[in-house]
């Protein structure tokens, strides 16, 4: 035999053996994939059948959700209309009439007064609460006190200062202390139907 034909006897070998090679790596891979298509077509299959089962409990936990939304947006407006209502309350106190709002006033001072020498600090917009006013009361109750020339942002009332120790009489404050406790009721009024 020639090195020629030892050459093409070789090559055509090679040929053969490649073309059987490839036709098993063809086989393996028909065989893979008709396998994997076949594991696909199963995990399609037992996702929808979950889906399926599930979608009831899905769409259960989607509107207790949706409920708790709509109810946190309730709450929401509510605790709004409740602040709103105490912040009127704020307001009611201020705007009352001079001698209804001088004689609460005076009641307030009464409860708050402890050494009769305190000093009173108002708000910037007091026009009731007056120094002539004042003389008037520490002449009848027998006390000092003495309007700070210094000014408060406050809505209404006052805070009273000894030494170290403030008061706060102010009524926001007033009005504050009491909201726990009004609250409910509030709350009931409002929201009861």
């Amino acid at each position: 035999m020639s090195l020629a034909d030892i050459k093409n006897k070789i090559a055509t070998d090679a040929k053969q053996e490649s073309e059987f090679i490839i036709q098993k790596a063809q086989e393996q891979i028909d065989e893979i994939r008709t396998k994997s298509d076949a594991e696909i077509l199963l995990l399609e299959e037992s996702y929808h059948g979950r889906f399926k089962k599930e979608e009831p409990e899905i769409l259960n936990r989607r509107q207790i959700v949706a409920k708790l939304d709509v109810k946190k947006l309730e709450l929401d407006a509510k605790q709004q209309l409740i602040t709103m209502g105490f912040n009127e309350a704020v307001k009611v106190l201020s705007n009352l009439p001079k001698d209804k709002y001088l004689g609460f006033i005076k009641v307030l001072l009464e409860e708050s007064v402890e050494t009769g020498k305190e000093i009173v600090f108002l708000s910037g917009k007091e026009k009731n609460f007056t120094k002539a006013w004042l003389d008037v009361y520490n002449e009848e109750h027998k006390t000092s006190l003495t309007i700070s020339k210094e000014k408060v942002s406050i809505s209404g009332g006052f805070i009273l200062q000894n030494e170290d120790i403030d008061t706060n009489c102010s009524f926001d404050m007033l009005v504050s202390w009491n909201r726990e406790d009004l609250e409910a009721d509030v709350v009931k009024r409002l929201f009861s139907a």
